[in-house]
Order: C-alpha cells, then sequence, then structure tokens
C-alpha cells in the first residue's frame, strides 16, 4: 500500500473558523506573540498565557473538520495515511484520520511544569491556575511555544523520509523546523503543495494546487493515480 504524508499548516483549519497568525497581521486574539505565546510568557503573566488558550480551547470547541479534514481521512481506506500537522488543533482526529502527529503540541492537552512527559487531556474547555499534576506542579498548555524546541520533529523526519508522496497543505514553509521537512524526501518522490498562495520552494518534482484545503484535497484525490505512478 502507497503511503501518503501529509504536512499541514493553519491554512488547512482556515475553513474550519480558525484564524490564521498570518492573517491577522502577526497578532493572536490582539496579542503580540511575546505576550502569550513564549516561555518568558508564561513566566512573566501566567493567568493571561492560560485565558488566552482557555478562549482559543473554546473557539475549537465551536468549530468542526472542513472537507479538506475529511478527504484526507477518506484517503485512508485506499492509501496508508500519515499526517504530520504545525496545528494545535484536534480537527484531523474528529475527520476520522488515525495517524496524526502533532509538532506544536495539541490545544486540548495539558502537562506538567516539572515533568514534560506528564500530558493530561482537559476535561472541557477550561483550564485552571491551581490545576496541578500528581508531583505538586501547576499544568501548562501542551503547546510547543516559540521559542522551545520540538521534540516530534524526531518522529517527523523518518515519516517524510518513507513517503511515496509528500502532501504539503496550508503552510507558508516558513516556521521551522517543520519547513525543513521538505528537504527529507528521497530523490524523486513527488511532492504536491495545496495553498491559494503559492510558497517559494526551491526543490524539484512538485505539483501546485492553488486552492483553500476542502477543493484542494478534492483535486488531489482526482490526480493520486497519476501522481503514485511517477
Amino acid at each position: 500500500m502507497k503511503r501518503i504524508v501529509v504536512l499541514s499548516g493553519a491554512g488547512m483549519s482556515q475553513e474550519s473558523g480558525i484564524r490564521t497568525f498570518r492573517d491577522m497581521g502577526g497578532l493572536w486574539e490582539e496579542y503580540d506573540i511575546t505576550e502569550v505565546a513564549t516561555p518568558e510568557a508564561w513566566e512573566r503573566n501566567p493567568q493571561l498565557v492560560n485565558d488566552f488558550y482557555n478562549e482559543r480551547r473554546k473557539q475549537l470547541y465551536e468549530c468542526e473538520p472542513n472537507g479538506g479534514h475529511l478527504g484526507l481521512a477518506e484517503l485512508e481506506k485506499e492509501y496508508e495515511v500519515r499526517i504530520i500537522t504545525q496545528n494545535i488543533d484536534d480537527l484531523h482526529e474528529r475527520a476520522g484520520s488515525t495517524h496524526v502527529l502533532h509538532l506544536h503540541g495539541e490545544l486540548k492537552k495539558a502537562r506538567s511544569t516539572v515533568d514534560e512527559t506528564r500530558v493530561y487531556d482537559i476535561p472541557g474547555w477550561e483550564l485552571k491556575l491551581g490545576d496541578k499534576c500528581e508531583k505538586g506542579s501547576q499544568l501548562r498548555p501542551h503547546i510547543v511555544w516559540f521559542g522551545e524546541a520540538v521534540p516530534a520533529i524526531a518522529d517527523a523526519i523518518p515519516l517524510v523520509e518513507s513517503a511515496d508522496l509528500l502532501v504539503v497543505i496550508g503552510t507558508s514553509l516558513n516556521v521551522y523546523p517543520a519547513a525543513g521537512l521538505v528537504h527529507y524526501v528521497r530523490k524523486g518522490t513527488p511532492i504536491v503543495v495545496i495553498d491559494p498562495h503559492r510558497p517559494d520552494m526551491y526543490i524539484r518534482n512538485v505539483t501546485y494546487i492553488e486552492e483553500k484545503a476542502s477543493r484542494g484535497v478534492e483535486i488531489l484525490k482526482e490526480k493520486l493515480p497519476q501522481l503514485l505512478t511517477k
């Protein structure tokens, strides 16, 4: 069975109502990233950071997977599909995809501030200051903040190396280390980029589908037989 590896970014979930950082002019809900998405922000004002992610979590519960998410899940009927996502939402999983690797964490989870291996599901949308792990440490959003390492990249690299087809959806390929994953494809492996705004890629063997995720995945499905026989 052919293996399709998908690298998805913020544009993947945009049609579901989740605003992208790029569309907000460098702001998330009117906050600069240094105020809400860095370790220093958490140390300086944990209440503000926690409130920000509670609000984003509440919004996520109001969103549904779009046609792009659903289309990728349907591909599992015929192909081995592995999704690597930069997104912290759970829309891929809710659409039915069964193999999803989150590079930047998961919005609906929290982790210990003294032991990062202790990760917990958050019941509902609210994480409170005072919610602690078994070791008595405050829980923080299970998010990779700007300036932090991306441990899951080590698991993502061999997935890309094993791909028979790499599909890049809704990412500008400007955020590293995720953007560097495209360089790990085997020589001759076809790459499809689905995005209404074509990113700059200095790589050969790329097919561009300049559409949003839902329509782009529909077109991808039509092209798959040809792409996977190259």
